[in-house]
């Protein structure tokens, strides 16, 4: 069974409530009808306002939604339990170096590869799009910077990348400066890969909007479907 990993650059039910292509689409990828759709908040600090927006979009949508707290933490939970009953993992925005680390406290980079490997959906908007790769652009150190993430895919990922003029230089000296692949996604804009980390496709919920490449520091736009 192959898995999918979905890395949005804007979009989906935070920055774009009243369009739900991009939503849809992960529930589309996912292993099984009405699927169980798990929302990681630990970037915004599990924000009660970002699970209320997530709980209000998927309820619309034909799907299970569940979230997993790692803040308000119920010694209860069995996290790893909770993932590998998940069909897509959604992780939300905000600090993604924070993120990780509260992540390896309670071993959810393990428990998130062997959803992966089950055929499960690893999906996530800006720190949830970053954390997936060897190494993401970030605002979240000063001036912006370039840190490591989890290693599921190689290369480097920049969300947010028509939205913030200061990504792109750095996009540029980053995938000159590393070896593999680096992938920018506009706002409204994400990119497919299968278990093993490579493209598969780029899709956008806005026509116009589109994912980029770099392969040897030279950029190129990548053909981007616009979803129905």
């Amino acid at each position: 069974m192959t898995g999918h990993i979905v890395a949005l650059g804007g979009g989906g039910f935070s920055m774009e409530p009243d369009n739900p292509r991009l939503d849809n689409y992960l529930l589309s990828l996912a292993r099984r009808p009405r699927p169980r759709v798990s929302f990681v908040g630990t970037a915004s600090g599990d924000s009660p306002d970002y699970l209320l927006r997530f709980y209000k979009a998927f309820a619309k949508l034909d799907c299970e939604a569940r979230h997993l707290p790692l803040f308000a933490f119920d010694r209860t939970l069995d996290l790893r339990a909770e993932v590998l009953a998940s069909d897509v993992v959604y992780v939300g925005g905000g600090n993604t170096p924070a993120m990780l680390a509260v992540w390896q406290l309670y071993d959810l980079p393990a428990a998130f590869a062997d959803l992966l490997d089950a055929g499960g959906v690893l999906a996530g908007i800006s720190a949830g799009a970053n954390c997936w790769f060897d190494r993401y652009v970030t605002d979240s150190v000063p001036g912006g910077g370039v840190k490591e993430g989890l290693g599921f895919a190689a290369g480097s990922f920049c969300p947010h990348y028509d939205g913030e003029s200061w990504r792109r230089p750095l996009v540029e000296q980053t995938a000159r400066a590393h070896a593999g692949d680096c992938l920018a996604c506009d706002d409204s804009a994400a990119v497919r890969l299968d278990a093993q980390g490579r493209l598969v496709e780029a899709v956008s919920s806005v026509d116009g909007k589109r994912a980029h490449r770099w392969t040897d520091g030279e950029p190129v736009a990548l053909e981007t479907r616009l979803l129905p």
